[in-house]
């Protein structure tokens, strides 16, 4: 399951987390990838341990946790804290997928990588390339959207980043381990989700059929969901 969520981030925010990038301690992306995609990878990126990258990672969380819709789509168990990428012109990241467990660096924790998400944080008008492209059962799906706005997808996805060739592009990264593994479990969950939402609008709130499907919601996810 794709999933584009518009507005995850403020404006208030996208020109924080933008004034902080500016003086930012960017390095090597290569330092943080793993053998296979370290060959792949050539952009630039936020150490995990600086305090800039902490401080907006809280940010970003915070953000999400407000966010209904990816909550929805997710179902997180544990965000691995947001990671910052930067693309230069000439930069990209070939065809990888993404690695199934991720450790944090500050602690023993690890994270099963279900579901993957970028949140873009430079204006769209301002650079060409650095489209990010997913391909799954359903074909190929390029991705470049306003500031602020986060896609879904599935972690096992190969995907990559398309070369910049003008400007800039910055961008938010992380990983969900999702209290539901299977990708098409989530989907099911989302669209059933998305369908009462739409009829809890047209609908009396005792609605016989609303508080069936609700109660069948809520028992696929006591059925699937791994705490």
């Amino acid at each position: 399951m794709l999933v584009h969520l518009p507005a995850v981030l403020s404006l208030d925010e996208l020109a924080i987390i933008r004034v902080a990038l500016a003086d930012a301690p960017w390095a090597d992306g290569r330092l943080t990838a793993g053998h296979q995609s370290a060959r792949a990878k050539r952009n630039l990126q936020l150490p995990e341990e600086c305090q800039t990258a902490r401080t907006l990672a809280e940010l970003v969380l915070r953000a999400l946790e407000r966010n209904g819709q990816f909550m929805a789509a997710a179902l997180p168990r544990h965000v691995f804290p947001p990671l910052f990428n930067r693309y230069n012109e000439g930069m990209e990241f070939r065809l990888h997928v993404d690695n199934a467990i991720r450790y944090r660096h500050d602690s023993a924790h690890r994270l099963r990588t279900d579901v993957s998400a970028t949140i873009f944080l430079s204006n769209s008008s301002d650079y060409d390339g650095g489209e990010l492209v997913i391909e799954d059962t359903y074909g190929t799906h390029t991705v470049k959207l306003p500031a602020g706005d986060m896609v879904l997808y599935p972690a096992t996805s190969l995907h990559r980043v398309t070369a910049v060739t003008r400007g800039r592009r910055d961008a938010a990264f992380l990983w969900v381990q999702s209290m539901v593994q299977d990708d098409s479990e989530r989907t099911l969950l989302f669209n059933l989700d998305r369908a009462i939402q739409d009829l809890a609008h047209v609908t009396p709130a005792q609605s016989s059929a609303l508080l069936q499907l609700t109660a069948c919601y809520h028992n696929l996810v006591r059925k699937w969901a791994q705490m």
